[in-house]
């Protein structure tokens, strides 16, 4: 897991890893704008098949927001664009409006944001001076708690789903506590599944590049671990390569699973009909020595 630093961005902090590491292809799991740093799950040659799967999980965040201004990003790069005085509040105030915020709700995306609108992203146009309406999604915040509270800044943590924003939700919650507000500083503390996992910094893979090191990278089934087995004999894992459904001992649920050839090695996910038949779904490439 990479520690991102401060003032790269994703895509730069994923080169530098895949020239590292010389791998064919890499992707990066759940971007993370130049202001934050914290984990950037980083997939590299067949596991880029399961990068979806990790941007499904959930992610916890510690942000400050700064209140009585508001910019044009929705963080400190940005221009200023408001400024309003800042109600005095103490605790239980504040606790009762981060309880709004807990719970599923909706999100309006900023523009400043990579969704695309007939191609372009919004980001884009966003610069260019252009804003569009964007619809209302959903999200769920599952915590979130105040470290610290000065008189115009808040240190928060928050635990939270698939595409929310945290600059917006720090928008949100200024105007709820009748001021406005931006993010001043963002960490991303882990994406599950790899709470546990300790990160790296891109000056730690370096050095241990350049010293002879090979880093130890997770195996791709790390992050499929929730999804049931189910173990192939080479007869059946050769049908299933060609895209044939297999008969399989164990019946189970109907819904994905994980793909183990006779040797133990996992090479993808299936998905089960809940009658003892598995079909491929997406596969790693064939790996086996002496196979073209």
């Amino acid at each position: 897991m990479l520690d991102k630093p401060l003032g790269v961005s994703s895509n730069a902090a994923l080169q530098r890893v895949r020239r590292l590491l010389r791998a064919d292809k890499a992707g990066h799991v759940g971007s993370l704008d130049p202001l934050a740093t914290g984990m950037l799950p980083i997939c590299l040659g067949e596991a880029t098949k399961i990068a979806g799967d990790i941007v499904a999980g959930r992610k916890r965040y510690r942000f400050t927001l700064a209140l009585g201004t508001r910019t044009a990003t929705g963080d400190v790069e940005g221009a200023v664009m408001e400024t309003l005085p800042v109600p005095t509040f103490d605790g239980a105030a504040l606790e009762s409006v981060l309880a709004r915020f807990r719970g599923e709700t909706t999100q309006i995306p900023p523009m400043y944001s990579a969704i695309k609108r007939d191609g372009q992203p919004l980001y884009k146009l966003a610069r260019a001076g252009v804003e569009v309406e964007r619809k209302p999604r959903r999200i769920e915040i599952y915590e979130i708690s105040v470290l610290s509270s000065e008189a115009e800044r808040i240190e928060l943590e928050a635990l939270c789903s698939k595409g929310t924003y945290i600059r917006t939700l720090a928008e949100d919650i200024a105007r709820a506590l009748g001021t406005c507000g931006h993010v001043a500083a963002l960490r991303r503390l882990y994406v599950e599944p790899f709470q546990d996992e300790p990160m790296i910094t891109l000056d730690e893979l370096t050095a241990r590049v350049e010293s002879g090191e090979t880093p130890a990278l997770l195996a791709p089934d790390r992050a499929v671990l929730h999804l049931p087995a189910v173990a192939l004999d080479a007869q059946a894992t050769e049908r299933v390569r060609h895209g044939q459904a297999v008969s399989t001992p164990q019946v189970l649920a109907p819904g994905r699973v994980r793909l183990y050839d006779a040797a133990g090695r996992f090479f993808g996910l299936g998905e089960a009909d809940g009658f003892g038949a598995v079909q491929p779904r997406r596969l790693f490439a064939d790996r086996t020595p002496g196979r073209p």
